[in-house]
């Protein structure tokens, strides 16, 4: 999943041009580095609840559903960190990508990632199902408006980073990266999968995984490249 970098371009003897650029990559670095750090933040807080908050069962409640209950501001606020580590992310790359395919679409696709975690945050997804504890054990009868825009958010979210992910395997096609170009693909094929409905959970929480390590490594690799 790694960017393939462009050279960069000698360097400026002009002082304050130098400092300049000094200053903007320090300022990209920072960016990036809040970018890597949305996943792991992310994976952290969620693996703490599943084994923390009584009655949740990872093979029959989404990840979104732990944003539920009188604890569930934990969630509600991860997903708000995550978001804006996205952002950061989509804000560090188009800083770093200036040339070759995909420099404007990146960081459009990555920033969409974000703003539908935070909205995904924003608006929870229905009590079903028997969590939280004293929820009826079964789904909810009639979404409510907040569920509706939940489940619209997070779509939309994973949608975008496909086509990140789609948009960055061609770039790396194109400068001949082949394992970075199949390791994109694969990221893509993940998240674009249909939900299946026996087993949504656990997908949604595959998803999640195969999102976060992307934007991790992407975020890691343009750091290692700049």
């Amino acid at each position: 999943m790694t960017v393939p970098a462009v050279p960069a371009a000698p360097a400026v003897s002009t002082t304050g041009v130098v400092s300049t650029a000094r200053s903007t990559a320090r300022s990209s670095g920072r960016l990036l580095a809040a970018g890597a750090l949305a996943g792991p933040v992310f994976a952290a807080s969620a693996v703490i609840q599943m084994f923390t908050r009584t009655g949740f069962d990872i093979a029959r409640h989404p990840i979104s559903q732990l944003s539920t209950g009188g604890l569930g501001w934990i969630q509600i606020t991860t997903f708000v960190l995550a978001g804006l580590g996205a952002l950061a992310l989509a804000a560090g790359i188009g800083r770093t990508l200036r040339e070759g395919y995909g420099r404007r679409v990146l960081p459009v696709c990555v920033g969409i990632f974000g703003v539908g975690l935070i909205a995904a945050g924003l608006f929870p997804m229905d009590p079903e199902n028997g969590f939280p504890v004293g929820t009826p054990d079964r789904p909810v009868a009639e979404m409510s408006w907040h569920g509706v825009a939940h489940s619209a958010s997070a779509a939309i979210a994973f949608t975008a980073l496909a086509v990140a992910a789609i948009v960055l395997t061609v770039r790396c096609v194109r400068r001949h990266a082949v394992l970075p170009a199949v390791l994109n693909g694969a990221a893509a094929l993940v998240l674009v999968l249909p939900m299946a409905p026996d087993h949504m959970s656990i997908q949604i929480a595959v998803n999640g995984l195969v999102a976060f390590t992307w934007t991790t490594v992407v975020a890691m690799s343009l750091r290692r490249t700049r």
